[in-house]
């Protein structure tokens, strides 16, 4: 028999990652209650950083940066709890030139990205981490979540946050209009194979410890100790562009890692050897595709759609501005009349 986890929470969050935890703290900042759910062990989603050896690495999103007035408020905040430092305006192509800068700051967190996320969990008090959904219902009193324990979460709104095809597989069984399903179905993401390496020696990267160009296959590799957050181990993070990544995803995990390897050796200094080496593979690693507005409110629903696929921009301010958009307007859906 299912029994009810939190029934009477005003709005269910699928995805604890950085827009949900946004959308969250908007929600119970005006008073109202909010369950967020995430199949993940911890929050975060791409926020994503792991521990090897005596080190830490970043191994989803490596840096963010601010163009916003709504998002500057939030890192002033972080700037003042000394959580994120900058790291530099701009990284090296590898040529001799250095690459020119645009202007804006690259942020890194003391701790790696994941503290990011930690800390706006912090203050929230319904997060459910290691729960899979298993099915979405709506009914004529709201929606009901189910998850692999047979738990049930009752809401008056929906909110979806998961890459935008997972989030779609979530409600197949709800019929959302031609409209809102096109616009859905039109995002598109790009994979991420990333490779994380722990370094005896030194390693040959420009300042400030990392190398962007995305003319080659390998276009990122970073140095964690170099950023600041690793000061007990060097480990190299590197990343695989959408198009290598799509290709060589299922491929045997010896093999890339070798690609990997063989990609990073350039630039270890003399002597310098690779100790331990890792993959992660991130799916829908970066929306190649993206929504033109901050969320989707599906027509006929109580239901938003939010994440960094959404406002055209695909970086980690885009996720925060979505999940502040999308707690406003589950806000303003709650004050409606039923």
């Amino acid at each position: 028999m299912e029994r009810v986890l939190a029934m009477g929470t005003d709005v269910t969050i699928i995805g604890a990652g950085l827009s949900g935890l946004v959308a969250a703290h908007q929600i119970q900042t005006a008073g109202q209650s909010v369950t967020l759910l995430d199949k993940g062990r911890s929050v975060g989603g791409r926020l994503a950083t792991r521990r090897i050896g005596d080190g830490i690495a970043d191994h989803g999103a490596q840096f963010f940066t601010v163009r916003s007035d709504d998002f500057q408020q939030q890192v002033d905040r972080w700037l003042a709890k000394d959580l994120v430092y900058v790291w530099g305006h701009g990284w090296s192509d590898g040529s001799v030139k250095r690459t020119q800068g645009d202007g804006h700051a690259r942020y890194a967190t003391r701790g790696g990205m994941n503290a990011l996320a930690k800390d706006l969990a912090a203050s929230l008090t319904n997060i459910h981490v290691s729960t899979k959904v298993t099915g979405i219902e709506f009914l004529a009193n709201g929606w009901r979540v189910h998850d692999a324990d047979g738990d049930i979460i009752e809401s008056d709104v929906l909110i979806m946050t998961p890459p935008v095809p997972q989030s779609l597989a979530l409600i197949e069984h709800i019929p959302l209009t031609d409209a809102d399903k096109n616009a859905l179905e039109r995002i598109n993401y790009g994979p991420c194979l990333c490779g994380l390496f722990v370094i005896d020696g030194e390693v040959l990267l420009p300042e400030p410890g990392a190398q962007q160009n995305f003319e080659e296959k390998v276009y990122w590799i970073a140095d964690n100790k170099a950023k600041g957050i690793s000061p007990d181990e060097r480990i190299v993070t590197v990343h695989v562009e959408a198009r290598y990544s799509r290709t060589h995803y299922d491929d045997d995990s010896t093999e890339t890692l070798a690609f990997l390897c063989e990609a990073l050796n350039p630039y270890l200094a003399e002597g310098a050897t690779i100790r331990e080496a890792q993959l992660k593979k991130w799916r829908y690693s970066i929306p190649l595709t993206t929504h033109p507005h901050d969320i989707l409110q599906a027509e006929g629903y109580p239901l938003i759609f939010a994440g960094d696929a959404f406002g055209g921009r695909g970086r980690v301010e885009g996720a925060y501005l979505s999940g502040k958009k999308a707690g406003e307007a589950a806000v303003r859906l709650l004050k409606q009349p039923q």
